[in-house]
């Protein structure tokens, strides 16, 4: 019998009773086996914010135990907001998540902590080993010998003119990745491969609220996990799907979108110069005074990435659709749903926009992902 990893998009919780965002997926993300999410938010008492945060909440300590009555297992800290508040805080945040029996990966006391796997043992001693890092990286964010923070896979932008007798034309962007950072999380996997049998990344990454583009580091540092071990990778950040690929085999979710995550805005920050630079961004984007979801509307098409496990191997790979309304709560959608169909046709058309090679085919128990 097949084993279940989950894993689900960003998690972001800002609202009365943290248990409502929940509410229609607890008992999915409690039959799998392992159910792994990203933490975008800290769940301390009190911090202080650092001058370099963009977007920060400061949720409350029992955000940690409603995600560990949800089905979480393991959290990844490794992202833009873990040192929002402050190393207080941070600190805070992970030991309430540990308080309430989960793991944490990809962030620690030192960046020796923030490389270190979870390893969670499936019923039929098969070992799974799981490691996170961020590219999206405010400064100081990131672990050092003495500092707390995430573990890092930085990369490098170069913008190229392209007609250098039209000043003001806009550049060609590249991006690779930082060196040392790859070097390393090739080095994590590999040991991380020497202990377990199944190595699941997740990576922190790409280019926010644009439809389906792929930035060049992100592929470099795919190819370079698989090629060191890698067995999955699961990407957060943009806030909105992007498509999949499949490497050797093995698939790479390059944006599983959000998930638990609470939105609220007011007149005054919708008319504000930092929000409307970003909403160009996106497709479509309407504000929305009543509601706890201000996001795009792409992003209300969402997916939690399915992995069958057994015997010491990734058998097959997929995802479930999941739709989210106005309420910011997320829901699993049923194959004879309008937005079922919605979710496979968008991650079909921005996988295809991208040039990615994954195919996507229902299948009764998920979306079933092949190249």
């Amino acid at each position: 019998m097949a084993h279940i990893f989950l894993a689900t998009g960003d998690l972001a919780p800002d609202r009365d009773n943290y248990d409502d965002s929940y509410v229609a997926t607890r008992d999915v993300l409690r039959a799998a086996d392992i159910t792994f999410g990203q933490l975008e938010t800290s769940f301390a008492q009190s911090g202080v914010r650092l001058p370099q945060a963009r977007h920060a909440v400061l949720a409350r300590p029992d955000g940690a135990a409603a995600l560990g009555r949800a089905g979480f297992d393991v959290i990844s800290m490794a992202g833009n907001h873990c040192m929002d508040w402050g190393s207080n805080a941070f600190f805070e945040t992970r030991q309430n998540l540990l308080a309430n029996g989960m793991d944490v990966v990809g962030a620690g006391a030192n960046i020796a902590q923030a490389r270190q796997p979870v390893i969670r043992t499936l019923g039929d001693g098969t070992r799974v080993a799981v490691l996170a890092y961020s590219s999206i990286l405010p400064h100081s964010y990131w672990a050092d010998e003495r500092r707390p923070g995430c573990a890092p896979m930085r990369a490098h932008t170069i913008y190229e003119q392209i007609e250098h007798d039209q000043p003001g034309t806009p550049p060609r962007t590249h991006t690779y990745p930082h060196r040392e950072d790859l070097a390393a999380m090739e080095a994590d996997i590999r040991a991380a491969k020497a202990q377990a049998d199944v190595v699941i990344v997740s990576h922190h990454w790409g280019i926010h609220f644009v439809r389906a583009v792929i930035a060049d580091y992100q592929r470099d540092v795919a190819r370079a996990a698989i090629a060191a071990g890698a067995d999955a990778i699961l990407g957060g950040h943009a806030h909105i799907l992007k498509g999949c690929e499949v490497i050797d085999g093995k698939p790479v979710f390059y944006s599983l979108c959000n998930f638990a995550t609470d939105l609220k805005m007011d007149e005054a920050h919708a008319k504000s110069k930092s929000f409307n630079e970003i909403r160009v961004l996106a497709e479509e984007w309407e504000p929305d005074f009543e509601g706890l979801y201000n996001f795009p509307k792409a992003a209300r098409l969402s997916i939690i990435a399915r992995l069958e496990i057994a015997g010491g191997k990734l058998l097959r790979a997929g995802y479930l659709p999941v739709y989210i309304g106005r309420d910011a709560v997320p829901h699993i959608v049923t194959p004879d749903s309008a937005e079922y169909a919605q979710v496979v046709d968008y991650m079909t058309a921005v996988t295809r926009e991208a040039g990615l090679n994954a195919r996507y085919t229902p299948a009764a128990d998920m979306v079933e992902i092949s190249a």
